[in-house]
């Protein structure tokens, strides 16, 4: 008697799915991941903003409640007394414009500046220039404290003590700057200046026309790190200025508490710091698009 074997069908069976509580516990585990980053981020967020948040409700609030204890979160009253106050101390409105055309100056000289070093040092074959790139770079590890001295002597030599010429001279263009730029430029394809020098274009020409309109992110980062630095800057403004009238916002405020009017309150105190940061995140909000592509943008090799 002959049997007669059934050929196998296992192989063309579909494989088994995963049981959908494998797959759930996937899921559920990539949800639990995610919400803990949101929930770090938002612990992180909440932490760096409470001390501007402080500051904010400390420049509204009654001197009396500023520094009360235990303190008063909210304030019992909004009043515009320690604004007052501080306009009584410092010449605000004054000190401001001297703050805006000082960071504005330095910036736009960095911008032309740095930006033309930077393309020399990217494009133009020259001898060198490696060499040249390497001595920036090794400036760049000597902290600016350490050339305060000197730089103040020929400042003060050339008469420009108290005057916009000796606080935006010497900060004019930075090694920062000029790496942040050649960093970018050296991504952009060079068969663009082939094409515009084939079509007669000299460096000049290919540099406004070429490089600038391609480098619009890094050119706005670099001037917004520019304009903040300089509108926060303590340390050169403090030395350079010892006239109200000259001296910018930073300078002024650093001054409150040894002015000749006395020690100011913390509530005078605050309501500067809100006057000195309001206008850097007006600026950020503006372009805070365009200054994280000139960031991502940056960081990248063609």
């Amino acid at each position: 008697m002959t049997t007669t074997t059934r050929p196998s069908t296992r192989a063309s069976e579909p494989a088994p799915r995963p049981p959908r509580r494998a797959r759930g516990g996937t899921r559920a585990t990539r949800v639990l991941r995610q919400s803990g980053v949101v929930a770090g981020l938002l612990v992180f967020a909440a932490l760096t903003s409470f001390p501007v948040l402080v500051v904010v409700l400390g420049a509204f609030s009654p001197e009396s409640e500023v520094l009360s204890w235990p303190p008063n979160f909210l304030p019992s009253r909004f009043t515009l007394d320690n604004f007052d106050g501080l306009a009584a101390r410092i010449p605000i409105a004054l000190q401001s414009w001297n703050s805006l055309v000082f960071a504005g100056v330095v910036t736009a000289s960095a911008l032309v500046l740095n930006s033309l070093a930077a393309y020399a040092l990217a494009r133009i074959e020259f001898r060198g220039r490696i060499a040249v790139f390497t001595v920036l770079i090794a400036i760049m590890m000597v902290p600016f404290q350490a050339l305060l001295v000197p730089i103040y002597q020929m400042v003060s030599a050339l008469g420009w003590v108290n005057t916009l010429a000796g606080l935006v001279i010497p900060r004019a263009a930075d090694v920062a700057g000029i790496f942040l730029l050649r960093q970018f430029f050296i991504t952009l394809p060079r068969d663009l200046d082939s094409a515009a020098r084939i079509d007669g274009a000299g460096e000049l020409r290919v540099f406004w026309s070429v490089i600038l309109p391609n480098a619009k992110p890094a050119l706005l980062t670099m001037a917004l790190f520019h304009f903040v630095g300089n509108w926060n800057d303590l340390l050169w403004p403090l030395i350079m200025t010892s006239d109200s009238s000259v001296r910018p916002l930073t300078a002024g405020l650093a001054l409150l508490t040894g002015s000749a009017t006395g020690v100011a309150p913390y509530g005078v105190m605050m309501a500067g710091s809100l006057v000195a940061i309001l206008p850097l995140v007006v600026l950020y909000l503006l372009v805070q698009r365009r200054f994280i592509e000139g960031v991502a943008m940056t960081g990248m090799k063609g």
